[in-house]
């Protein structure tokens, strides 16, 4: 029997919504029995990740990802995919907690890069993300140095996924290809959509392929880690 994957969406529900999409999509499947069994419990009212990382006063997070897994645990999953790169800094504690293995996506996603040579990385994340050094500390430690927007374009960022993706809006190419243009100027070989908001610019536009979207590699994780077929 292969194993259960449970989810712990809504942050934000497009990103959870494309992130079950990618994990379907990406089987190979020839009927409805080949698909690896999933739980998801969408919750968008978990308190903002970044919000809490750039001011510990504001709402604690991590209450309701561990009460979410904890639900998700008890009807048999097997491991915890969690959409959301900002929440990666609760990795450790909420494994342990738990006692099941969290995925996010972001270890795996260096590991490609460093696969395919890549030696400097641009990174399109969250301002609490990059407080946090999720991705900055992963990458380093896979020998590859991340290149970060400047303010104004750090700031392009934030709206990309606040003021268009978490608002309901198709997100902007152009918006996105000026970042990517910005990341490149600075030497960046390879760029990482580094928030499942921004996965959602995969969906709806064409990207180059120097961009490594997190969120079709943590699809790709969750059915390899649930037994299933992945498709070619």
């Amino acid at each position: 029997m292969s194993k259960i994957l449970g989810v712990i969406g809504g942050l934000g529900p497009m990103a959870t919504a494309y992130f079950y999409e990618l994990v379907v999509s990406g089987t190979e499947a020839a009927s409805d029995g080949e698909h690896i069994e999933t739980i998801i419990h969408s919750c968008p009212q978990i308190p903002d990740r970044t919000a809490y990382i750039l001011d510990n006063s504001r709402p604690d997070p991590y209450p309701d990802l561990l009460r979410i897994g904890g639900e998700l645990k008890s009807l048999g999953a097997s491991v915890i995919a969690v959409p959301c790169i900002t929440a990666r800094i609760f990795k450790e504690r909420l494994q342990e907690d738990l006692g099941l293995p969290v995925i996010y996506g972001v270890d795996e996603t260096a590991e490609r890069l460093s696969a395919a040579g890549v030696t400097r990385a641009g990174v399109m994340a969250t301002d609490g993300s990059l407080k946090a050094g999720i991705l900055g500390n992963v990458l380093e430690s896979h020998n590859i140095t991340p290149v970060f927007p400047d303010e104004k374009f750090q700031k392009e960022v934030m709206g990309l996924i606040y003021d268009e993706v978490k608002a309901g809006k198709v997100p902007s190419l152009e918006r996105f290809s000026a970042i990517r243009e910005h990341l490149k100027a600075a030497g960046a070989q390879a760029f990482i959509l580094g928030c499942t908001e921004l996965s959602l610019i995969n969906r709806y536009h064409e990207l180059p392929s120097d961009c490594f979207d997190i969120l079709e590699v943590l699809a790709e994780e969750s059915v390899r880690y649930c037994e299933g077929n992945i498709r070619e």
